[in-house]
């Protein structure tokens, strides 16, 4: 009976499933594994967003064996996958939809590349007409779908160092822009000076990119923001709130709104939005108890890291010390606080606490043609 189920009934079966419990479907039989390979490409961002939560990825920031850390919302386990596809020592840059994407750590000029960590794809980004050492990073999706297989997105960089015409290095004052559908590189512009000399030795690379603008938070104390308009290749500085008093501050985007995230020297996280005149405005702060557990009872935020996106905000440190998370809860129509246990066992098995840089992403059991290119 199950077999002769419609293609497009099944599919809408399917598309209540979480992604643990699709991957099991497909070894039913072959009609629903050709469904469930297909399932994902007909699922608007706005039914995964509602049916699914995202998932976090832990990539280790020094990758003694190749693999990732991901956290089941729905079984609240952690899992490792195998990442032996990936030729490089990787870091993780940015999630695009189902992808991720990387640079590699074992050269100083700038490589980048993309990856599925579920379904094990992986492929180079073409190089750069400007080689580049240690720029800011930038991804703006374009495609209505962005949680399809092949999303449609450009990756800007700005700043870096390069070779000087006659000799040594210099500032590199000038953007570039890759776009995946024409699989090229082409230079934007130019760019001031001062902006490439602080994005490229205080940005940790994290961009967000909304309503027309790519933002990048700058490390140094007072923190601040560097904004690009793209649309009018406009550069301009963005003041932080509390800047000289936040141990930690990230950029995330919430509801299609700039978002900060910082911890204060008082002992609050704090979470401002962005309104229309640059006025930050203080929306929320994290439960004390979740703050408190999370610095494992230390006065300091540092070494705190933040991702964000799909509906959720989340605070980590490394793979064993657990996270606060911010959710969108889309039933009960809030946001709501928890913890995630950090990753200390997996199948019984212990697991060692490495630093990791995370990535919020749907998971995405379809092959992308992206990796055929």
């Amino acid at each position: 009976m199950w077999s002769s189920i419609p293609f497009d009934l099944l599919a809408k079966i399917f598309s209540f499933l979480s992604p643990d419990s699709l991957a099991r479907t497909r070894s039913v039989c072959h009609h629903w594994r050709t469904c469930a390979d297909a399932y994902p490409t007909s699922l608007t961002p706005s039914m995964l967003h509602y049916h699914h939560p995202p998932w976090f990825v832990a990539l280790p920031t020094r990758n003694r064996e190749p693999c990732c850390y991901v956290h089941n919302p729905f079984a609240k386990k952690w899992h490792v996958l195998s990442l032996e596809v990936l030729p490089n020592p990787i870091r993780s840059i940015a999630s695009i939809g189902s992808l991720i994407l990387l640079r590699a750590t074992n050269s100083t000029i700038l490589i980048l590349g993309m990856c599925n960590p579920f379904t094990r794809q992986f492929r180079h980004l073409p190089m750069l007409n400007i080689a580049r050492t240690n720029p800011a990073v930038g991804v703006v999706v374009l495609s209505s779908s962005q949680h399809s297989p092949s999303p449609h997105f450009r990756v800007y960089v700005a700043g870096g160092m390069s070779n000087a015409p006659c000799g040594g290095a210099t500032y590199e004052a000038t953007l570039e822009m890759y776009d995946s559908k024409l699989d090229t590189w082409q230079i934007v512009g130019p760019m001031p000076v001062e902006f490439s000399v602080r994005l490229t030795v205080w940005t940790p690379n994290e961009s967000v990119y909304t309503n027309g603008v790519l933002y990048w938070m700058t490390s140094a104390r007072a923190y601040s923001v560097i904004c690009y308009e793209i649309g009018y290749n406009k550069w301009q500085e963005l003041r932080v709130p509390m800047a000289d008093k936040l141990e930690f501050a990230a950029l995330v985007q919430r509801n299609g709104r700039l978002t900060l995230v910082g911890g204060t020297c008082s002992g609050d996280a704090c979470i401002w939005e962005l309104n229309e005149g640059e006025i930050w405005c203080l929306i929320e702060k994290a439960p004390i108890e979740l703050g408190l557990k999370l610095k494992k009872g230390n006065a300091s935020w540092e070494s705190t890291k933040c991702v964000g996106g799909d509906g959720a905000i989340c605070l980590y440190r490394d793979l064993g010390s657990g996270m606060v998370v911010w959710r969108e809860d889309r039933e009960k129509g809030r946001w709501e606080w928890f913890w995630v246990e950090g990753c200390c066992f997996i199948s019984g098995k212990q697991v060692q606490s490495v630093s990791i840089r995370g990535v919020i992403i749907h998971p995405n059991l379809a092959p992308s043609p992206i990796f055929i290119k």
